[in-house]
């Protein structure tokens, strides 16, 4: 039987090194290495797209991958791909780390430097083990393999320009479009999206922050499933538990949401953290709202700025949201746009708040008027972001802006486009 294997190295002359080894290997269908955590992901990704049968049987992961943590870059591969066998190269053979790759993923380790006889011995363990899974997948096992679904952040410029209201409208219209949607809360201090659906959950996210095996089960008792069927994933009611969420929780939490709902709205409040940085990294999209006046658009390039400064998002990648919008004001988005360097939304939310005060206050913000202007504006800014589905024989979701960034801290998006014009 022939053993495919991709090997993920960022350095060049480790790269030839271990490519040169794998050719050796009897039965061996080594690929073209990949350079980073973002090349791995997307490939499986696409590959796992196409059918299970044509992801590789082992994955060979150096200790330093990047930009991603190869232990971290190992669980995401095991939980998004459980039909592949990971094998961890590197220079310690200490036991701690052993159990570590083990508990992350890992079918093997391989020490440095390789040799034939210990490389040959992992990668057939690993692909034993990845035929024998697949054997199991083909009986019909439930196991998710696919690329996952779409991550959406909203951010905002500021604290009051309607971050909350933005990512509750999308993922409304993502649920009632007929895709499976989650919406997360992590504005960790203050976050409302409870008090916008009217909720009282006792779980929130802090409770799957310190498990490291976020299983379907564990996530489903951790979800609120609203009456619009929405998943709700709130916000800790003691905004100081907040600090329990830690980036590294925040990554295998969108994880395990992405591998369960095609959609994943995230509202990510205005003030950044660890663990919605993390998120908006693994984003598929990242949304800024800001409204038109000086303050906002100041604190839309103040973001922006820290984004770019934390390898976090670049700004081409990040989609800016004019809400409140008034053709009569000084501001308009071709300014914003030349200020902040992100691309702007075809959509402007108008300003009308009239419209939102009685389902705000009464926290029925799921039965806002379908005649408002309001709400007609953030669906129809869900169609362009791609979360609706389209009509049949349309174009597929996403009109070319979905990219499968992986949920591992990938940060650059390969071609696509939107209507705003700009690089995706």
């Amino acid at each position: 039987m022939t053993t495919r294997i991709l090997p993920a190295v960022g350095d060049p002359d480790a790269a030839r090194s271990v490519t040169t080894l794998l050719s050796q290997l009897p039965d061996a269908e080594p690929a073209a290495p990949v350079g980073d955590s973002t090349q791995l992901i997307d490939t499986l990704a696409r590959l796992a797209g196409e059918a299970i049968e044509e992801l590789p049987e082992v994955v060979l992961v150096h200790e330093r991958i990047g930009p991603v943590p190869a232990l971290e870059l190992i669980r995401e591969v095991s939980l998004r791909f459980p039909a592949v066998g990971v094998v961890l190269i590197t220079a310690d053979a200490s036991p701690g780390l052993f159990a570590a790759s083990m508990d992350a993923g890992a079918r093997g380790l391989a020490t440095l430097p390789l040799s034939y006889e210990e490389l040959a011995n992992r990668v057939q363990a690993a692909a034993l083990w990845s035929t024998g899974v697949r054997r199991h997948l083909g009986t019909g096992g439930d196991v998710f393999t696919g690329p996952g679904g779409t991550v959406v952040t909203v951010t905002g410029a500021k604290g009051g320009v309607g971050a909350t209201v933005t990512a509750v409208q999308l993922a409304l219209a993502a649920q009632a479009s007929g895709y499976t949607a989650a919406l997360v809360d992590l504005d960790l201090q203050t976050g409302d999206i409870a008090a916008y659906l009217d909720v009282q959950f006792r779980r929130s996210v802090v409770d799957l922050a310190a498990i490291t095996d976020i299983s379907p089960r564990v996530l489903s008792d951790a979800v609120f499933s609203h009456d619009t069927g929405l998943a709700l994933l709130l916000a800790p009611g003691e905004g100081e538990r907040g600090e329990e969420v830690s980036d590294r929780a925040a990554r295998q939490i969108v994880s395990a949401l992405r591998s369960r709902y095609e959609v994943v709205v995230i509202d990510c409040g205005s003030q950044m953290n660890g663990a919605n940085a993390a998120a908006i990294e693994m984003a598929d999209t990242a949304v800024l709202v800001t409204t038109p006046d000086v303050v906002a658009v100041r604190g839309a390039k103040r973001i922006v700025r820290m984004w770019d400064r934390l390898q976090i998002r670049k700004a081409e990648e990040t989609v800016t949201l004019v809400n409140r919008f008034n053709r009569n004001t000084e501001i308009q988005p071709p300014l914003i746009q030349r200020i902040t360097g992100t691309r702007m939304s075809g959509t402007a939310v108008p300003a009308n708040f009239k419209e939102l005060q009685g389902v705000v206050d009464s926290g029925r913000m799921h039965e806002l008027d379908p005649r408002s202007t309001v709400k007609q504006a953030l669906w129809a800014l869900a169609g362009e972001l791609g979360l609706v589905k389209p009509a049949q024989g349309a174009e597929p979701r996403g009109g070319g802006m979905r990219g499968d960034r992986g949920s591992i801290g990938g940060r650059r998006r390969r071609g696509g486009t939107t209507s705003g014009g700009g690089r995706k």
